[in-house]
């Protein structure tokens, strides 16, 4: 009688990096071609152990050197107290327990929470990755899913409809400091959706489908920014390659024949037994002392360490800036060198290349000067509106401004267009010295500026901007400045932020002198800080009104 595994066949699908469009691990699925293999693993433990073992094993049948994820229902690791079969097949086919992810599905209802913890808590202690799958379509409670706090989280593609969604857990997955991979994509306008809500990674139909055989050829949309890069730089988890790993005390025998029989590998990195990089071999170099006149009689038989250097390493929470200060400080002939990325346990968990970074950067600062306003150079309303989003997805709380010049019609009549840009310049400049901490200004054209900040920081800014005397060559011109404030919830997004600003931008602008209004997005009326209301200069008042419209 056939056993079990006689029938069961394997299939290969790649998970793509979305900011470099390599890819950066496999999954290995089972496919039994006849009966229903996968149900009874469901139901049995054990079995769904040896399916997971017995992924491994056909991978490395397959000698490829991508890092490998497998995957184990929630129950299994909850009922065996950890997975021996798994380890036993890592061990066996001298693959590291830190290449290998381990992808928990659903479901998750009655699986011993505390239990399913403690097994995870096992394997991630050995080295071991993991990964919370099918978030969006299963079962997985939120409290759950942060207390496994996971290396990587998979979400269905169905929630790419709900854009809102896919960046609140990248802000979540941010704070625990997993990536975010999207399955199950199909069409270019997912991974553009993808790509656009923060998803590092991806996998589906429209990149490569299940195959029997592993392959690194896979197709990807045209990669271009979605956003400018902020200051601080994008995070180095969005270039994170798989690293080619071998024992500190492998032979340059050993690390000639992985490199000849990967051509894609750059270079291979030494790691000590806890994993973390002692030495590292670049590509080219290390072939070249090989191939020179009795290279290969002094060194085949001996460490590879000897042609090897330091390892260059950040950590994972190292930005794309600090790697490639880390570059610039080496010596020039290893500026094409990998530098490893290493947990905070000092084991390597892959590696960047300084050309994904450049190129990436180069893209970004192009499309950010494409943005910027050609008279004050500051950005447009996209990166302002894109920063808005991103606020919202992270559930803070800020206030979106809009400020113009009084009458800049008749400023522009009167003292001439040179006047009126100049003015529009010192506008600029003001608000940009005036922003402080995490406040961002923005040009949306003509005399238009748009300011999101933390609620605290508005007096003081507006308090820069209207007590200031401004004027245009002889002609005095003031400002009028309006605010929305929005909690945690109140807008959806930066349309209806934006929308709550019209009406106020009208009362701002129907006050005379430097006015400022005030509303809150959610509520009815506003607050008027600054300015006279037009009745009450006819009047001849001459006192600033402050008070609430309804």
């Amino acid at each position: 009688m056939p056993s079990w595994s006689d029938t069961l066949r394997f299939a290969f699908q790649p998970i793509v990096n979305l900011t470099t469009g390599g890819v950066s691990a496999l999954e290995i699925l089972v496919r039994p071609e006849s009966g229903d293999v996968l149900a009874e693993a469901r139901r049995n433990p054990e079995l769904d152990g040896r399916l997971a073992a017995s992924a491994i094993r056909a991978a490395a049948r397959m000698e490829t050197l991508l890092p490998p994820h497998v995957n184990v229902f929630a129950a299994t690791p909850a009922d065996l107290g950890g997975l021996a079969a798994l380890r036993d097949a890592v061990r066996d086919v001298r693959r590291l327990p830190w290449e290998v992810t381990v992808d928990i599905v659903p479901p998750y209802t009655h699986v011993p929470r505390s239990a399913l913890l403690e097994a995870v808590a096992g394997l991630r202690s050995e080295g071991f990755r993991i990964c919370a799958d099918g978030i969006g379509d299963g079962d997985v409670p939120l409290r759950t899913l942060v207390d496994l706090a996971p290396d990587m989280v998979k979400l269905d593609a169905s929630l790419l409809a709900r854009p809102a969604a896919v960046r609140a857990m990248r802000t979540l997955c941010d704070e625990m400091g997993a990536l975010v991979s999207v399955e199950g994509v199909e069409t270019e306008g997912q991974c553009a959706a993808a790509r656009a809500a923060g998803a590092q990674l991806a996998q589906g139909e429209l990149f490569a489908p299940p195959a029997r055989l592993p392959s690194s050829d896979v197709y990807v949309p045209r990669l271009s920014p979605v956003a400018p890069v902020p200051v601080s730089g994008p995070s180095v988890r969005q270039f994170l390659r798989p690293a080619a790993l071998l024992p500190a005390s492998a032979s340059a025998g050993e690390v000639r024949a992985l490199l000849t029989g990967a051509p894609e590998v750059s270079g291979v990195l030494l790691v000590d037994d806890c994993g973390s990089p002692v030495r590292s071999v670049h590509r080219s170099r290390f072939l070249l002392s090989l191939s020179g006149r009795y290279g290969h009689a002094l060194y085949a038989d001996r460490p590879a360490s000897r042609l090897a250097d330091p390892p260059r390493a950040v950590g994972v929470d190292a930005t794309a800036w600090e790697v490639l200060d880390v570059v610039a400080v080496g010596d020039r002939d290893r500026t094409s060198d990998d530098v490893a990325v290493v947990d905070r346990s000092g084991r390597c968990v892959g590696v960047v290349r300084p050309a994904d970074l450049l190129r990436a950067l180069a893209e970004s600062r192009v499309e950010e000067a494409a943005g910027l306003n050609p008279l004050t150079r500051l950005p447009g309303s996209d990166a302002l509106m894109g920063e808005v989003d991103r606020w919202l997805a992270e559930g803070r709380a800020f206030a979106l401004s809009w400020l113009d010049i009084d009458h800049f019609k008749q400023v522009n009549d009167g003292a001439g267009f040179a006047a009126g840009d100049e003015l529009i310049r010192a506008v600029g400049r003001a608000l940009q010295r005036a922003a402080s901490g995490s406040t961002r200004v923005g040009h949306i054209g003509g005399d238009d500026f748009l300011v999101l900040a933390e609620p605290d920081a508005l007096d003081p800014l507006a308090g820069a901007m209207l007590d200031t005397p401004w004027s245009a060559g002889a002609r005095a011109v003031t400002l009028s400045l309006a605010t929305v404030v929005c909690a945690p919830g109140s807008a959806p997004d930066h349309r209806q932020a934006a929308a709550c600003l019209a009406p106020l931008k009208q009362a701002a602008k129907a006050l005379c002198g430097a006015s400022w209004v005030v509303g809150w997005a959610g509520r009815p009326g506003h607050e008027v800080r600054r300015g006279i209301e037009a009745v009450e200069v006819g009047a001849g008042s001459g006192q600033p009104g402050r008070g609430r419209a309804g």
